[in-house]
């Protein structure tokens, strides 16, 4: 009876890594799309178990996720799903609107016409997606649209650095647009961008996505400032009866 062949060593490493990627992937999604909630825990049972893999993998794909700063590790607690602190988020916008501003310069002095009808193409979807009230289709585009626009300035670095920004500060603008009315204005800010790219002046689409970013900001700590006011309890008054909330 002829032994079973044993697959090569190196074979089963890259069997295992292609595995992980994938794993990767997909938690990365879930996480990004909201599927898996700021401060949820990741249970190697549960999520091996629909994602169809063994634990290996899964553990891998975790410390791979802590790194891009998606989840956090709690010893004798498990992983978690990183909760951005407001402050955090702030530095992270500030750094991003730098960076958009390099990168609107850099567009509106080499992007091809079929460059531009591809990022209109987008903005169209998200105006077709605000007109459907659907925010968690808009969310997907705002990421591509901006994600297009800083890999079509043709720096490599700049866009890895990028990338790893948004991942962190999804789950913040995701918030941001939760909010149905301010999904039109977001979209006009995006026709603008793309406008002033087009209009061929540095200054003015640098400026464009500067001031796109730091609006996202602003409306960042506003919403914030409104959920801790939800979240607060109502003090209460004398005679054991609760103030009215201020609206």
């Amino acid at each position: 009876m002829t032994a079973p062949v044993q697959p090569h060593p190196t074979i089963t490493l890259l069997q295992t890594s292609s595995l992980t990627s994938v794993v990767q992937g997909e938690l990365e999604r879930m996480i990004l799309s909201g599927e898996l909630a700021p401060g949820a825990k990741l249970t190697e049972m549960t999520l091996a178990a629909r994602l169809g893999v063994s634990r290996g993998p899964l553990r891998e794909a975790f410390r791979m996720l802590e790194e891009a700063g998606l989840v956090r590790t709690e010893k004798n607690r498990g992983v978690f799903v990183r909760d951005i602190p407001i402050d955090e988020a702030v530095e992270i916008f500030d750094l991003r609107a730098a960076m958009d501003e390099l990168v609107g310069r850099r567009l509106a002095e080499h992007i091809s016409a079929a460059q531009l009808k591809e990022v209109r193409a987008l903005v169209e979807a998200m105006e077709r997606a605000v007109k459907a009230e659907d925010a968690y289709h808009y969310h997907l585009l705002n990421l591509k649209f901006h994600d297009r626009l800083v890999e079509l300035a043709g720096n490599g670095k700049l866009t890895s650095i990028y990338r790893k920004l948004i991942k962190e500060l999804s789950l913040f603008r995701r918030l941001n647009l939760a909010d149905g009315w301010l999904m039109p204005i977001s979209a006009n800010e995006h026709r603008q961008i793309v406008k002033a790219i087009a209009s061929g002046d540095p200054d003015a689409a640098g400026r464009a996505m500067f001031e796109h970013v730091m609006e996202s900001k602003e409306r960042t700590i506003a919403n914030n400032l409104r959920r801790q006011h939800a979240a607060a309890p109502t003090p209460p008054v004398e005679g054991g009866k609760r103030a009215p909330r201020q609206r």
